[in-house]
C-alpha cells in the first residue's frame, strides 16, 4: 500500500458543493441529463480539471474525458469515473461519488507530485440514469458502439425535446467521434444502492459483475371517451389494460428466482378526470443474472401483453429499447481491488450489482470492474440516499490504491514483454 492518503474532508466538501446544482427543498437533487443543472455541474467539473492541468476531451455524445499524463508513453490510460446526472428525485451520491472520488485521486497525486506510469483518466458519462432520455447508459452505449449517434440524438423526453438538441443547447456536443477516446482499464466507484453491505458490516463491495437488464417500451391504445356516458361493456380502457400488465410483470418476476421486474413509468393520455384513458405508454424493466432466464421472462411478457390487449379490445406496440447482457468483470481488475481493500484493512464482500452501470458498456471494450460502498438502509434514487463521509473516504482510498496497484501490474507486464523481446 502506498503512503498516499486522500483528503476525506475535501472529497466531502466537493460532494456537498456539487449537490447545489439541482438541489431540491427535501435535500435531494433533480439534475436531469442535459438540463441547465447538468450544464452547471459539467462546467464545475471542467474547471476543476483545468486547475489540475488535465487535458479535457468531450465526444459527440457529451461524454467527458480528462487525462493526466503518465511517465510511460506506450501505456493506455487507466480510467476512473461514473456519471453526474440524477433521477428527478435523486440523492447526493449516486454516480457523482464515482466522478468526484476519481477527481480526488488525481488531486491527491498532484499534491504529492506522484506520477503513475500509465496515464490516468477521469470520465463523466452522459445519461446514465435514463430518467429523461431512455435508454439508460446511453452515453457509454454510444461510446461502446451499442447505439449509433443518430439513434442517441433522436431519443425524446416526455415533452418531445430530443437528446441531440438538448446536447447542443447546453454546449456539450464535443468534436471527438464516439469511441475514439480509449483506455486500458476502467474502475467505477459507486454506492451499492442496496442493503447488503450495510447489513453484513462490510465496508467495501468487490463487484464481480452486473446482472443482465432489458428495457421495453409498451404502448396500449384503446379509445378515449366520456366517462359518464360510455357503458362499462363498451369501453376500450387503455389504463385498465396497463394495470393488468403491471400486475402480470410483478407476477412473472416473482416466478423466477433472483429476478426483478418493474413498471416505473406511465404516461396516460388524455389524463383527464372524466375521460376514459385512450392511450398509455409505459416502460418495463426486467433484470436477472442469466440471459436464459431473461429470454423466458421476455417471452412470457410478450404473451401477457397480447392476452391483455385482446381481452380489453386494445391495440399494442411492445418494443425492446435497450438491453445489456450479464457482465462478468475482469479478474485482474478485481484482484487489484481486493489487494487495495486488504491493505487498507477494510472488510469486503463479493457482490453482483443489481443495478445497471456504465461499467457494463466499458467492460465490452476494456478490462473493467467496480467498487461499492454502503448505502444507508439500501436507499437510492431517493432524496434520503445517504453514505457516511468515512464510507465515501474509504471508497476513494481503495480507488486510489486500486489504480496504483493496477498501474504497477501494467508496467511490470510491459517490462516483461520488452525483456522477452530483447531475449529473442
Amino acid at each position: 500500500m502506498s503512503n498516499l492518503t486522500i483528503d476525506a474532508e475535501r472529497l466531502w466538501d466537493s460532494l456537498m458543493e456539487t449537490a447545489r446544482f439541482g438541489a431540491r427543498p427535501d435535500g435531494g437533487i433533480a439534475r436531469l441529463t442535459l438540463s441547465e443543472e447538468d450544464r452547471q455541474v459539467r462546467d464545475w467539473l471542467a474547471a476543476q480539471c483545468r486547475a489540475l492541468g488535465l487535458e479535457m476531451v468531450v465526444d459527440e455524445a457529451g461524454n467527458m474525458f480528462a487525462t493526466r499524463p503518465g511517465t510511460a508513453g506506450d501505456l493506455p490510460a487507466i480510467a476512473m469515473g461514473s456519471h453526474l446526472d440524477t433521477q428527478p428525485t435523486g440523492g447526493k451520491f449516486d454516480g457523482v461519488l464515482g466522478v468526484l472520488a476519481g477527481l480526488e485521486v488525481l488531486r491527491t497525486l498532484d499534491a504529492a507530485g506522484y506520477r503513475t506510469e500509465a496515464p490516468l483518466m477521469l470520465v463523466n458519462w452522459t445519461n446514465e440514469e435514463g430518467s429523461r432520455f431512455s435508454p439508460a447508459m446511453l452515453g457509454s452505449g454510444i461510446w461502446a458502439g451499442v447505439y449509433g449517434r443518430e439513434y442517441g440524438d433522436g431519443r425524446l423526453d416526455v415533452g418531445g425535446d430530443s437528446f441531440g438538441a438538448s446536447l447542443d443547447r447546453i454546449g456539450y456536443r464535443g468534436a471527438a467521434k464516439a469511441g475514439s477516446v480509449g483506455f486500458g482499464a476502467m474502475f467505477e466507484l459507486h454506492i451499492e444502492q442496496g442493503p447488503i453491505l450495510e447489513a453484513e458490516g462490510a465496508q467495501i463491495g468487490v463487484v464481480l459483475g452486473i446482472q443482465g437488464m432489458r428495457w421495453f417500451e409498451l404502448v396500449l391504445t384503446g379509445l378515449a371517451a366520456h366517462s359518464g356516458s360510455t357503458p362499462m361493456a363498451l369501453r376500450r380502457n387503455a389504463l385498465l389494460g396497463m394495470a393488468r400488465v403491471i400486475e402480470g410483470v410483478d407476477r412473472i418476476a416473482r416466478a423466477h428466482e433472483d429476478a426483478v421486474g418493474t413498471i416505473g413509468f406511465l404516461d396516460v393520455a388524455p389524463n383527464s378526470h372524466n375521460v376514459i384513458p385512450g392511450e398509455v405508454r409505459a416502460t418495463i424493466d426486467l433484470r436477472h443474472p442469466s440471459d436464459a432466464v431473461l429470454d423466458r421472462m421476455q417471452a412470457r411478457i410478450e404473451e401477457l401483453v397480447c392476452e391483455v390487449a385482446e381481452a380489453a379490445g386494445l391495440e399494442y406496440r411492445l418494443q425492446r429499447i435497450s438491453g445489456t447482457a450479464p457482465v462478468v468483470f475482469d479478474a485482474e481488475c478485481i484482484a487489484s481491488v481486493r489487494a487495495a481493500a486488504k491493505a487498507a484493512g477494510h472488510a469486503t464482500r463479493d457482490i453482483v450489482s443489481g443495478a445497471g452501470h456504465d461499467a457494463a458498456h466499458a467492460a465490452a471494450r476494456a478490462p473493467t470492474t467496480m467498487i461499492f460502498v454502503p448505502s444507508k438502509d439500501g436507499l437510492s434514487h431517493n432524496p434520503a440516499e445517504s453514505t457516511r463521509p468515512e464510507e465515501c473516504a474509504a471508497g476513494a482510498q481503495v480507488l486510489l490504491e486500486t489504480v496504483l496497484d493496477y498501474d504497477r501490474r501494467m508496467a511490470e507486464a510491459r517490462r516483461g514483454e520488452v525483456g522477452r523481446g530483447h531475449g529473442a
